[in-house]
């Protein structure tokens, strides 16, 4: 059962109280990231989406890349409904449109993307989405501003090695291996929509469309996760930081004697 299906829509509740201004400096000062800190929160209703403060609702017809891009990229607080969406599979994902047969299909991208109609059918059934019925709007916002009260998820846009040094500190306590998937195109599953659907940590290598549509760099990962694994990994990463290991990652040179910088990022400092 997901965590939506749970009926646990406040998980991540425990972040209330947090400084949100503190805690995307820390993360910047931890990552150095060029690209605005986010969240999304879904709503039963429009009208609940609609007491934001300075939401804008867009005048034009969107994918969803674009409306995260919108509060990633220039800093802007955007509320959508399916109406606003461009087409079945973006708001699927978010469980705004029907997961039906006909979206199941995969029709409109058999011979585009995908070889056979079997092929872009079993590409639909791959992806995570949210389930649809519970929820008709959803809203994106910088997680500095604190509008989201809090987000359902939050959304780190980074480099592979800000997002290493990230996920190390995830892993810092409670240590647990990690497993994800690429399902290629909409590629947003692998993100927003895994993490909306299980509550877990959802790193992802954004799709054509995220890059085409939603100006992700061409350098970028994106990373998806609820507040308290936010908190988390920044704490983890000021750990790490104490220890010497840090980003940016120093090079040491590819021709030089290893055995001194290992002695300090990887020797025990258990006695």
């Amino acid at each position: 059962m997901s965590e939506l299906e749970s009926g646990n829509e406040n998980a991540g509740v425990e972040s209330l109280g947090h400084d949100w201004p503190v805690i995307v400096d820390d993360l910047n000062r931890l990552l150095r990231l060029r690209t605005t800190p986010i969240g999304m929160k879904l709503f039963r209703t429009t009208e609940e989406m609609e007491v934001i403060p300075k939401l804008r609702r867009p005048k034009a017809i969107h994918t969803t890349d674009q409306i995260v891009a919108q509060a990633a990229r220039l800093g802007w607080t955007v509320g959508i409904t399916m109406q606003d969406l461009v087409g079945a599979q973006c708001g699927a994902v978010i469980g705004l449109h029907p997961q039906d047969e006909a979206w199941l299909s995969g029709k409109g991208m058999a011979g585009v993307w995908f070889s056979t109609l079997a092929d872009s059918a079993a590409h639909q059934r791959a992806m995570d989405v949210v389930p649809h019925g519970r929820y008709t709007a959803m809203a994106v916002s910088p997680l500095a501003s604190g509008r989201l009260s809090p987000p359902d998820i939050c959304l780190i846009y980074g480099t592979p090695g800000q997002m290493i040094v990230f996920i190390n500190g995830l892993q810092w306590s409670g240590y647990r291996k990690f497993q994800w998937s690429v399902v290629g195109e909409s590629a947003c599953a692998d993100s927003w929509g895994r993490a909306l659907q299980t509550g877990e940590p959802s790193l992802s290598v954004p799709c054509y469309a995220e890059r085409r549509y939603g100006g992700v760099l061409d350098d970028e990962m994106l990373m998806a996760l609820k507040p308290h694994h936010l908190l988390k990994a920044i704490d983890g990463m000021k750990k790490l930081a104490a220890n010497g290991l840090r980003y940016p990652i120093s090079q040491y040179g590819i021709q030089s004697d290893a055995r001194a910088g290992l002695a300090v990022s990887y020797g025990s400092k258990e006695k």
